[in-house]
């Protein structure tokens, strides 16, 4: 054998030797997260700071708590689930599709009516306010009932004696971001969703916020699934830390968490 051959060889052994000896990249963590609709922004922004710590990876799906809720149930692949109610994690939660420990309220907020940016609308929110008259020949934006924006509404305008005379002027959107899409697109005169949401949206204005006292408090809870990985554990912690609570606070969420 030449000796050119053999130091070949010899190079090429070397190299195959170095090669096996450095360890494999580790695929960075990936975590699935079913959230309420009106979390969108502000979790966006959370998650971004928590892969930017971290390397994790997050998949973050939003839709309205209902759909997300049965989802899970009929075995979609999440790890992590923040719903706008109690209702919707309570149902989980009796299909066995979440860790009871692991469950927290996260987050509140507020219930607001809101109108069109350019539209001069007064309306003090109170018992018997002329709703009715305010919308005039136009329709009500709300979450669908089964939605927990739109429940919320409901109860809240129950309380103040005006939902029989609104009901039949209520068009309905599938989460609360669809109902705040019908006011920013003019399509509505008058909506009811979150102020958090409103406040994320240049095309609509808060005309009021509503009682605390008309409806129950609203609640974020999050819990792990059943299924869920090893990694989300420490996304959970990291919601509930002071980091992601500056983010949401900053979108007008308040911290609930202990």
């Amino acid at each position: 054998m030449s000796g050119n051959l053999k130091a070949m060889l010899a190079g090429l052994a070397l190299a195959l030797g170095l090669g096996a000896a450095v360890p494999a990249v580790a695929a960075p963590d990936q975590i699935t997260v079913f959230a309420a609709a009106s979390l969108k922004n502000s979790l966006d922004e959370a998650d971004a700071a928590y892969t930017k710590r971290t390397g994790a990876v997050i998949h973050a799906s939003y839709a309205a708590s209902s759909v997300l809720s049965r989802q899970i149930g009929q075995g979609a692949p999440a790890d992590v689930f923040i719903s706008a109610d109690s209702d919707w994690m309570d149902a989980l939660a009796k299909q066995d599709q979440i860790k009871p420990a692991s469950r927290r309220d996260l987050l509140t907020n507020h219930l607001a009516l809101i109108a069109p940016a350019a539209s001069t609308v007064k309306l003090k929110i109170g018992r018997g306010m002329p709703l009715v008259q305010a919308l005039g020949d136009g329709k009500l934006a709300m979450a669908g009932a089964d939605v927990p924006a739109g429940r919320y509404g409901k109860t809240a305008l129950t309380a103040l004696g005006v939902w029989p005379q609104v009901e039949a002027k209520v068009v309905y959107g599938e989460s609360v971001r669809a109902a705040l899409t019908f006011v920013d697109r003019g399509e509505a005169p008058l909506g009811v969703v979150y102020d958090t949401d409103a406040k994320i949206d240049p095309g609509v204005r808060i005309v009021g916020l509503f009682p605390e006292d008309t409806h129950p408090l609203i609640r974020y809870p999050i819990a792990l699934t059943k299924g869920a990985n090893g990694a989300a554990d420490a996304y959970v912690r990291f919601l509930e830390g002071p980091e992601a609570a500056a983010v949401f606070h900053k979108y007008g969420f308040v911290s609930l968490a202990k």
